[in-house]
């Protein structure tokens, strides 16, 4: 059963909502992809709950957190973040992102300074990757998309038939709570509001880089593409590979999964948190498929 108890907690005006689980002496943060929240990392909690403090929470706007009336930047998403490690995290700690969380993840390194003892990243967002070159246009249409899905999930039946993936990849409690807190008109309209903070981010990710992390930094890129990214999907495998083996203590992987590692392969992603945990990930920077 997934871990329940949580609270909300006051951030730059915003109301986030933290689960908090686990033991032990060091702590791991995790920050969700796009159009997911707390529960998207239950498989890799169960993994780590005895060997860790661990912190879970839905962004502003999503599953049981405060509403947003305006939509916010990535560096607002970075800012939240970083005040909610600051203000529930007594110590040094690492950081798990996936997708879309890894661009928040990464505005954020600068500012989390030394307290950040690693950073673990699956399947992130390459802005450097030609995919991107057109991703305006692509959040236009993924918006109109999504405002369909946004007006349909009205229907609990037509919400749960949209996302059977999710069930098959996920705990039947996980998927539950998905269902009831994510896949609501409300949830997806907050992820349009994400999709076009991506899309304002990208080129000013491109032109501002954020600092890149010094802590020891782990990259799993899944082998599968996702989907309606097949032909790019080398590109962004590439992008990926180039911009951690550019670190000062960066590690590649490729990973025999689809693009929700923490789904598909959670012993992976729990086994990777634990070597930074550990100061044993550090830079291989080798690629090795299904490892």
């Amino acid at each position: 059963m997934r871990q329940e108890a949580g609270r909300a907690v006051q951030v730059n005006g915003r109301t986030l909502y933290v689960e908090e689980s686990g033991s032990g002496t060091d702590w791991v943060v995790f920050e969700a992809g796009g159009g997911m929240g707390r529960t998207c990392w239950d498989p890799v909690v169960a993994l780590l709950a005895d060997r860790a403090r661990l912190i879970g929470y839905d962004r502003a706007g999503f599953g049981r957190s405060g509403r947003t009336a305006t939509r916010l930047s990535i560096d607002d998403l970075a800012a939240d973040l970083v005040a909610l490690v600051e203000t529930v995290v007594p110590g040094g700690f690492v950081l798990v992102a996936h997708s879309m969380g890894g661009l928040v993840a990464r505005r954020a390194v600068n500012r989390l300074g030394p307290r950040l003892r690693g950073l673990l990243l699956l399947d992130p967002a390459a802005e450097s990757a030609p995919v991107y070159d057109t991703f305006d246009r692509t959040a236009v249409k993924v918006d109109r998309s999504l405002g369909v899905t946004q007006a349909l999930f009205r229907s609990r039946l037509l919400a749960r038939l949209a996302s059977g993936e999710l069930r098959r990849l996920f705990p039947a409690d996980t998927y539950a709570a998905m269902l009831a807190e994510d896949f609501v008109p409300a949830g997806i309209a907050q992820t349009r509001k994400e999709i076009k903070a991506v899309a304002e981010a990208i080129p000013r990710f491109r032109a501002e880089p954020p600092a890149p992390p010094t802590c020891p930094t782990i990259l799993l890129s899944a082998a599968r593409p996702q989907k309606g990214r097949g032909r790019h999907h080398a590109a962004l495998t590439e992008h990926r590979r180039r911009w951690v083996g550019s670190l000062p203590d960066g590690r590649f992987e490729t990973v025999d999964s689809g693009h929700l590692i923490q789904a598909e392969r959670p012993g992976i992603v729990a086994e990777r948190v634990q070597s930074l945990l550990d100061g044993t990930g550090r830079a291989g920077r080798t690629s090795a498929p299904g490892a």
